[in-house]
This record gives C-alpha cells, structure tokens and sequence, in this order.
C-alpha cells in the first residue's frame, strides 16, 4: 500500500452545494448565478486573505497512477500544486472566467479558518510528477461543466 495526501481538489462533478461545497465550486455557483441574474455582488466570505492550495481533479488521477507504478514507500507522500492562493485573488479569478461585471463583497464575520494550507509536494516534484492543469483552465473547465451541467438545463437551454 501506499499512502497519498492530496491538497483541496476540485473539478467537475464536484459538490456545489452552497451550504456544504468547498470554497471554488461554491464560488463557481455563486458568480455564475448572479451573472445570469445580473445580480449587482457576489458575498464571499471571510475576509479574502486565507491562502489555499488547489489541483485539478484530472491531475489528482495522474499522480494517483504515477505513484502507483513509481512509488513504493511506507511515508504518506504529498499531492499538490505547489503553489496557494489568496480567497481574494481566487474570487477575482473566478469572475473574470465567468464574466461576471458585479462587485465582490467579503463577510468577514464568517471566520477564514487557517490562514494558510499549502502543501510540501517537492518529493512527488523530485519524482518527476507535476501536475498539468492551470488553476485559471481547471477552474475554466469546471466552471463550464456546471454551467452546462446545471444552469442552462435548469433554464431550458
């Protein structure tokens, strides 16, 4: 057996839910309902400065089967990015995507939780693994999917 850790993945068929989804797909729905409603802001909360780590759910599978035929160790091995991001930079990210022209709002009374979650990923690095995906196409790819997936069927299109 080998033991992988992966950071926050996102990606298609992810859980969208606003009251239990992870921070980009809640994003995703939140900018792209108010671009199709021509809602005027987007709420985000917290105040925009916790920093997290994401990979595409595509480059997750890739490393999966990278370690399987590459890794043999009893050490848990770290899959991410490489890199973080800030709530703020990812907000203003996603609604450039989604071409929302609003106002993004942050609630700050919602606590950000831990200031920073990045993973250590330099072994699988070392390995020769990395992942391929860009956040801003992931997020691109993702958004479209949900758009196709659930606003445009739930509005006849």
């Amino acid at each position: 057996w080998i033991s992988l850790m992966p950071t926050n993945i996102y990606g298609p068929n992810d859980n969208f839910d606003l009251n239990y989804s992870h921070v980009i797909p809640a994003l995703i729905k939140k900018f792209i309902i108010a671009k199709n409603e021509s809602l005027p802001t987007v709420e985000v909360w917290g105040t925009g400065q916790a920093r997290r780590e994401f990979l595409y759910v595509d480059d997750l599978a890739g490393a999966i089967v990278f370690c399987m035929e590459n890794f043999d160790d009893s050490q848990h091995l770290n899959i991410g990015f490489g890199t973080d991001i800030t709530v703020l930079e990812l907000a203003q990210l996603i609604s450039k995507i989604v071409g929302f022209k609003g106002e993004i709002s942050f609630n700050s009374d919602i606590p950000d939780g831990t200031p920073q979650k990045l993973l250590d990923s330099s072994r699988i690095f070392g390995m020769g693994w990395k992942p391929s995906t860009s956040l801003s196409d992931g997020i691109k790819l993702t958004a479209d999917w949900y758009s196709k997936k659930f606003f445009d069927v739930q509005n006849g299109k």
